[in-house]
């Protein structure tokens, strides 16, 4: 399983990543949220494109485990439906289709020996796990399969939350990925947008770029952005 630049950091935004995403929400108990796109130059961070509509976890958000310090609050664990909030590398595309317009980005095929191990008492805890072929799945691996059929999910692209190393218990299998509904419905602790947007997404990510997610309420986002070099507030979060 392939993460760029993930370890935890004291300074959160690494020196070198050039594209960052910013998620806000109004509060940490919305599902709702913001993206926008920002690349670096030299006069700081310059949006790219136009914000896009988001749904995050049914509970809100808590505090993940990324790149960024330890924060006092709500801290994020398995099942809790909160998105977890912080700043976080992103890892691999996902999927059992391809996309219409190639992409930088790696990309791995879903299949049905794929599986993304959300077991917390299990060795392989929130890692990406590959059955190899010639034999049957145990009733445990079928258990831990990632989705396919399920248009949800015909396309992710994975959020680095806790894998540094996993912590038992602490939140697995965060994605970026398609939402339910057109929007109307909330996750279960990814961050979801429309079709159209995640594959934009996709194509814009540059692996030298060293991009990052960042997710947090608004308040947060006022107290944090100055110490963390954070792109300014857009203009409303929802």
């Amino acid at each position: 399983m392939i993460f760029f630049a993930s370890a935890a950091l004291a300074a959160p935004i690494p020196a070198d990543t050039e594209q960052l995403i910013l998620g806000l929400a109004a509060h940490v108990d919305s599902s709702a949220a913001t993206l926008q796109r920002f690349v670096r130059s030299d006069t700081g961070w310059q949006p790219v494109g136009s914000q896009v509509s988001a749904r995050i976890g049914r509970a809100g958000m808590a505090w993940g485990l990324g790149l960024h310090p330890t924060q006092p609050g709500l801290q994020k664990v398995e099942g809790d439906w909160r998105a977890p909030a912080g700043v976080f590398t992103i890892g691999e595309a996902l999927g059992d289709v391809l996309l219409s317009e190639p992409m930088a980005w790696p990309m791995l095929t879903v299949t049905e020996r794929t599986l993304w191990v959300e077991d917390a008492s299990s060795p392989y805890y929130n890692q990406h796990r590959v059955v190899p072929p010639g034999r049957p799945l145990t009733d445990w691996e079928s258990s831990q399969r990632m989705r396919r059929g399920d248009p949800a999910h015909r396309l992710k692209v994975a959020i680095a939350h806790n894998t540094s190393p996993p912590v038992s218990g602490s939140g697995s299998a965060i994605f970026f990925h398609i939402w339910r509904g057109d929007g109307a419905k909330p996750t279960a602790g990814c961050t979801a947008m429309s079709a159209a947007d995640l594959e934009a997404l996709m194509r814009w990510l540059e692996p030298d770029a060293v991009p990052v997610f960042v997710l947090l309420s608004a308040a947060d986002h006022a107290q944090l952005s100055a110490e963390w070099g954070l792109p300014a507030l857009p203009q409303h979060a929802p």
